[in-house]
């Protein structure tokens, strides 16, 4: 049988660099080598992904992220060309609509080849941070950068959203809904679990046994860190005795510590840390309404802890108000501080929806979402090259 050639190209293919990496790497991980040959283009990884080859471009950190980098294809674009046109593709997979995803998505059409991409990022969100000095532009540029990603994503033959209200305003901004596919992400319930809890290790870790919030995410101001800091103060002014620990980093991280001074700032975790955290915490804040999907929230879930996150954002498809976790207005600290203390205060409600979390979370399967992948990679081939002979 002939392998099918899919060429995939993404900005950075660092495993465990962030929440669209990880979920790229459940499927580079699973690539199944006797029907699948993959050539990997990115701006940061290694040379090799598994046993496939990675071309590296040239690459720009972002100014106001440094720790992206941005690729710049057009400085080694003969170069790779030619790796292109002598591995022959059958498939573009393009992760993000980039400088580098859209000269995928040109090379693709030139050679009329099928594009597949993964809705990871839902940047017009992120503007009202980014231009927050400057407001009058909040509105200009996300229309634009709206128009850009959805001329991107409607020239894609497929493109995987992780939750239908995502998916309802994608297409209320004008993206066509003719290739949208619901897709959601994966647990690994081994991994996350509620059978991972350690109380000591939090006490050591806090040198008191009082009840545990937790946030765990780029601390970065797009995670509306603005409302976390504020939930915090007002839960200290109310006298509530309780430790706070803020799980990850980012550009965000030293502010945050200076306007959360009791804050335990554990830094970037790896998964067996942070599944350590999860299962020992008394409850999840997450207050972002970026997300696509939320892996965050769905880890702490399958942990057993009960989260309080935005009713907005992909998040917020994953959590049932009232039965597995609460949802609050995003941007409303009384009502997350409300969810918490109810939480913690009651523990017959605490223990009812954690078990409503783990339960829920064993409907995210990454070996179900993986052959879904493959399956539609193998129908895009096949189908196009049908079309090709007629």
């Amino acid at each position: 049988m002939k392998k099918i050639k899919v060429v995939f190209f993404a900005e950075i293919l660092i495993p465990d660099f962030d929440g669209a990496s990880r979920t790229m790497f459940q499927l580079l991980d699973r690539i199944d080598a006797s029907r699948f040959d993959f050539l990997f283009v990115c701006g940061s990884g290694p040379d090799r992904i598994n046993q496939f080859e990675c071309i590296k471009t040239r690459s720009f950190s972002i100014p106001l992220n440094p720790k992206y980098k941005l690729a710049i294809p057009s400085l080694t674009a003969d170069e790779i060309t030619i790796q292109l046109e002598h591995f022959n593709p059958d498939v573009v997979h393009i992760a993000t609509p980039s400088i580098l995803g859209h000269f995928a998505l040109a090379y693709a059409k030139e050679r009329q080849l099928p594009v597949i991409s993964i809705y990871h990022t839902h940047f017009p969100s992120y503007m009202a941070y980014y231009f927050s000095y400057v407001p009058f532009l909040v509105k200009p540029v996300a229309d634009r950068l709206t128009t850009i990603q959805n001329r991107f994503y409607n020239a894609c033959d497929r493109v995987y959203v992780p939750s239908v209200s995502l998916a309802d305003e994608l297409v209320s901004t004008g993206m066509s809904a003719m290739n949208l596919r619901i897709w959601q992400r994966g647990i690994d319930t081994a991994l996350f679990s509620p059978h991972k809890k350690d109380p000591r290790y939090l006490e050591r870790l806090t040198n008191n046994s009082l009840p545990t919030i937790l946030f765990a995410s780029r601390l970065v101001w797009e995670k509306n860190l603005e409302t976390l800091i504020a939930v915090y103060a007002l839960l200290k002014a109310q006298g509530f005795a309780c430790n706070w620990i803020i799980a990850g980093d980012g550009t965000a991280a030293k502010d945050c510590m200076r306007k959360m001074p009791d804050a335990i700032f554990v830094g970037k975790q790896d998964h067996d840390a942070l599944a350590v955290l999860y299962a020992s915490a008394s409850v999840f804040i997450f207050p972002s309404i970026s997300e696509t999907f939320g892996n965050v929230v769905l880890e702490a879930m399958a942990s057993g802890l009960v989260p309080v996150i935005a009713d907005g954002g992909g998040s917020k498809d994953i959590v049932e108000d009232g039965i597995n976790g609460f949802k609050c207005d995003p941007d409303d600290a009384h009502a997350y501080a409300e969810k918490i203390r109810r939480v913690i205060q009651n523990p017959t409600l605490q223990q009812r929806m954690s078990a409503n979390a783990v339960d829920h979370s064993k409907a995210f399967n990454w070996t179900t979402l993986a052959k879904t992948y493959f399956d539609d990679l193998h129908e895009l081939a096949t189908s196009f090259t049908k079309n090709l002979k007629v």
